[in-house]
């Protein structure tokens, strides 16, 4: 039996989320469907290294599966490429030991945000970034991204949906590029509650206009209330970045 580990990218955009749901258009279920088609008829479980929501894109998304197949690496991006739909795409396939496992051996993951801060909508970018045109006071914002750096309980950055009850975190990297009219966030930690880099941004923008002082952060954090943070930032803008082993 081998383990095969891939890497893929895909837009969100017409997908119920990564996670495989009855009835719906899933990216676990596309790529399921075309490996049991491969293994003839065989059903083949893949494991991801962690789920995205509906609309949300991954340019290095990561999961495994165990196969009796014997193809190469090469060989595995090509038959997966020539079957899987065209907002999928497979990056890298490599052999892997079988103590490997996309969620449980990742040390760290990367999510990058992006808002079109343009004064009129951009059709070309409706559904790859979240249009907030209020000017914003990026200096501000910037000493707002600070805070959210080291260890603490993000229990005020996460959806009241959430079942997990330790939402400790730790947050190694936060930076905010501005290119042409568009803001990046790129933040990296050991792992992330459900919505909660999206908490994260929509509270930043806030702090963005006004609406807060980056020297509230800490104390939204300390409150560890989801009410004490500001909205959760659409889905369009987000796409796991990376995955670090």
């Amino acid at each position: 039996m081998n383990r095969v580990k891939c890497i893929i990218s895909y837009d969100g955009s017409e997908f119920a989320g990564f996670q495989v749901q009855p009835n719906k258009r899933t990216v676990q279920g596309e790529i399921e469907k075309v490996l049991s088609r491969m293994h003839k008829g065989e059903f083949i479980r893949i494991h991801g290294s962690g789920r995205t929501d509906a609309g949300v894109h991954a340019k290095g998304q990561v999961f495994h599966f165990d196969t009796d197949l014997s193809l190469d690496e090469k060989q595995w991006i090509r038959a997966l490429n020539a079957q899987l739909p065209e907002d999928i795409s497979v990056l890298s396939a490599e052999l892997v030991d079988s103590t490997f496992h996309a969620r449980f051996s990742a040390q760290e993951k990367e999510y990058h945000y992006y808002v079109y801060t343009g004064t009129n909508r951009n059709p070309f970018l409706r559904k790859y970034s979240h249009h907030y045109p209020y000017g914003l006071d990026v200096e501000a914002m910037v000493k707002a991204q600070d805070y959210f750096l080291g260890t603490h309980d993000f229990t005020s950055f996460s959806s009241a949906k959430s079942e997990v009850e330790d939402r400790v975190r730790t947050i190694s990297s936060f930076e905010i590029v501005e290119e042409h009219e568009q803001l990046i966030f790129k933040i990296r930690g050991n792992g992330f509650l459900y919505n909660m880099v999206r908490i994260i941004v929509g509270t930043v923008l806030e702090v963005g206009i006004g609406k807060r002082k980056p020297e509230d952060i800490p104390e939204i954090i300390l409150a560890k209330e989801r009410a004490k943070a500001g909205k959760t930032a659409p889905g369009q803008g987000l796409y796991l970045y990376k995955v670090y082993y």
